[in-house]
């Protein structure tokens, strides 16, 4: 009787591993796959990594996957293709696509940011931080189109 005793019992590990893989797999398998393409990764969108990271859409039946694309044009393709369900990006590639008068055209719904934002950052910390403290300093745009302005 004892020499059966370790095979019972890896049998029944065996079983209870499978079982649980496949409950897993199977409530992986009911979630709704979306593909969110961004044109930039922005401190705007914290909100969505905190969720994504925290298992919120998965608690709501979704599986999103997030794609840097960079250049709104990238984006406004990807969402015309089919290749992902939602796009962030400017309005600017939408209202190119429409004014070429193709019938296949994006409608921007919202407004994430009112107005595209910038942060001063610095390297050591300074109480009582005013406008008045970059007087003298140098400041590099953070992208492509924002150049150093010496204050």
């Amino acid at each position: 009787m004892k020499k059966y005793i370790i095979p019972i019992i890896a049998i029944i590990l065996i079983i209870g591993l499978i079982v649980i893989n496949l409950t897993f797999k199977g409530k992986d398998n009911n979630l709704t796959k979306i593909k969110v393409a961004e044109v930039t990764h922005s401190i705007f969108y914290a909100p969505q990594y905190v969720a994504h990271a925290l298992g919120y859409f998965e608690e709501e039946g979704l599986d999103v996957e997030l794609l840097l694309v960079p250049g709104a044009d990238k984006v406004t393709a990807a969402v015309l293709s089919g290749d992902v369900q939602i796009g962030f990006c400017g309005s600017e590639a939408s209202i190119y696509v429409y004014n070429q008068g193709q019938e296949d055209y994006l409608i921007n719904f919202a407004g994430l940011t009112k107005r595209d934002g910038s942060f001063i950052v610095s390297r050591e910390k300074i109480d009582d931080f005013t406008l008045d403290d970059l007087k003298g300093k140098t400041i590099i745009g953070g992208r492509i189109g924002l150049r150093m302005v010496n204050l």
